[in-house]
């Protein structure tokens, strides 16, 4: 960790709602005159979307697990000594994973490459003068015996709805957007579960705070389900790991968040619609405060 470069670590499952928690976060950004670095977890995958089909093949004619969940399919060493590097300097080199075509036209016309949708673009250089890096993807607070960027994390927040509901957000969003059908999608999930057992699941022990969104409908088969839950059929459980370490004022949120209430001594429960509203009382003094003490570092 660093005092004086800062790094919040934002991680969560495919279709877990992380850009939920990245948009709070903007606009915290704004209001507080801060300067971040964003780091796209999915620019640390090990293979670009060729390369990681033609993988992925060999892996099922093998018989073996494969997915980007897991360490194979990432470069965990390269995020952590990222990490290292920014906290110790507030330089490190990044590059973007190019998901779509307008993505690949605006990083080509800026780097005068010609790459194309599902390559990566080449590495570049942090430029000098943030005031903190900002990470949202699948592995920012993993750690096991091989690596540990959780060392290097200074605020370390989860995403992680209840399974059926995440599984029911993954299968209309992979519909929709990539016109994947049901049966695709429920087998990516079956292929990823060894993975998200073992690298996704044991991060969130590891955060600071969690933002779990639970539904108020019945998500009992979510291979079945018509529609995704509003956020008005939904609560979000707040889980604090230590309320200390960022002085929570418990009773300051629950007057702030009309409707919340404490399920245990750590947790607050907020409805579904106020989520984002959450997000930024309890997150704002956070960040607010971390920047101070850069600054004065």
């Amino acid at each position: 960790m660093s005092k004086k470069h800062p790094i919040v670590a934002v991680t969560g499952s495919s279709g877990a709602g992380t850009s939920t928690v990245k948009k709070a976060f903007e606009h915290i950004f704004t209001r507080e005159h801060i300067k971040p670095v964003i780091v796209e977890g999915d620019s640390f995958h090990r293979y670009d979307r060729a390369e990681m089909k033609k993988k992925m093949e060999e892996a099922v004619q093998e018989g073996r697990d494969f997915s980007h969940f897991g360490a194979e399919a990432n470069e965990f060493q390269l995020l952590a000594e990222l990490f290292k590097t920014y906290g110790e300097t507030g330089t490190g080199k990044k590059r973007y994973y190019l998901h779509s075509e307008p993505e690949a036209e605006e990083h080509n016309a800026r780097l005068g490459t010609d790459k194309k949708p599902g390559e990566f673009t080449p590495w570049e250089d942090i430029p000098p003068g943030t005031d903190l890096m900002f990470y949202e993807g699948l592995h920012g607070c993993v750690k096991n015996e091989e690596v540990d960027m959780t060392q290097y994390v200074d605020l370390k927040v989860g995403v992680v709805p209840i399974v059926n509901l995440e599984w029911i957000q993954k299968i209309h969003r992979d519909n929709a957007e990539r016109g994947y059908s049901a049966d695709v999608i429920v087998d990516t999930i079956l292929r990823r579960m060894p993975d998200y057992i073992k690298y996704i699941t044991p991060q969130f022990s590891e955060t600071d705070i969690n933002f779990q969104r639970v539904s108020t409908v019945d998500t009992s088969n979510p291979f079945i389900a018509r529609d995704i839950p509003t956020p008005d059929e939904s609560f979000v459980v707040i889980r604090f790991k230590d309320p200390k370490k960022f002085d929570t004022d418990f009773p300051y949120l629950l007057n702030m968040i009309h409707d919340s209430f404490m399920s245990r001594r750590n947790t607050i429960v907020v409805p579904g619609g106020k989520m984002g509203l959450a997000m930024e009382v309890i997150l704002t003094p956070i960040i607010h405060r971390m920047i101070e003490e850069a600054r004065s570092a």
